[in-house]
């Protein structure tokens, strides 16, 4: 590792995410949704002036994108990988105890968005029983890579889930992300990504409109029952 080359950027990086006012932006925009500067202006409790200038330094250091559409402008994460970033900080924040006990509200530790894969509870039983089940093995003995087997690619493709597409990602492919409230892992990656827009247009699950939140209907407790064995 190149330490004399990397230690401005890493700096520049813990700087911009360190001031409160950012760090509410980015977790904000951490489910996935991109929102305007007035929105994220409320929630980080600035004007809005203040606003686009955290905004302006945010971008400059690659954690946010801003797209223009006519006359609006959104502000997004630059990609999964600020996602991962927040939420392996949100795992430090909460700091080690003897005895894990989670205090994150119900409906967020119960299932929720990671940027664009799912987390929360049902995501890590999910997570495990794809290995039970043999869909998904790790490349070698505790890595954090993960691959599906032939058999697991059948499975998924079957149901919806768009491998091709996961593959041709730019992205790592399948990888353990751990869960800032289970403290266990979830999946994430680009697979993880597809399972998420799988269970989206199935509507197994539901996204809240003002929350990371994600509802399991009906039918995703049929449909998580029957095909993988899960009792929400």
């Amino acid at each position: 590792m190149d330490v004399e080359r990397l230690d401005v950027p890493v700096s520049g990086i813990a700087a911009a995410i360190a001031e409160p006012a950012r760090t509410r932006m980015l977790y904000c925009l951490l489910d996935g949704r991109a929102r305007t500067s007035t929105e994220l202006a409320i929630v980080a409790g600035v004007g809005a002036s203040t606003a686009s200038v955290h905004l302006a330094k945010l971008k400059r250091h690659g954690l946010v994108n801003l797209l223009s559409q006519g006359k609006h402008r959104y502000w997004s994460l630059a990609d999964a990988r600020v996602a991962a970033m927040l939420e392996s900080l949100s795992v430090l924040a909460v700091g080690e105890r003897a005895r894990f006990e989670p205090n994150t509200p119900h409906r967020l530790r119960a299932a929720r968005t990671c940027y664009d894969h799912m987390a929360g509870a049902l995501a890590v039983a999910l997570h495990d029983r794809l290995f039970a089940l043999r869909w998904l093995r790790r490349r070698r003995e505790q890595d954090a890579d993960y691959e599906v087997t032939r058999y697991g690619a059948r499975e998924l493709e079957a149901l919806g889930v768009d491998l091709p597409a996961a593959q041709a990602s730019r992205r790592r492919f399948a990888s353990a992300c751990v869960d800032w409230s289970e403290r266990r892992p979830h999946l994430a990656g680009a697979v993880g990504a597809e399972l998420l827009d799988m269970a989206l247009r199935r509507r197994w699950v539901v996204r809240d409109l003002d929350s990371r939140a994600l509802s399991v209907t009906p039918a995703g407790k049929r449909g998580l029952c029957a095909r993988f064995g899960l009792k929400v």
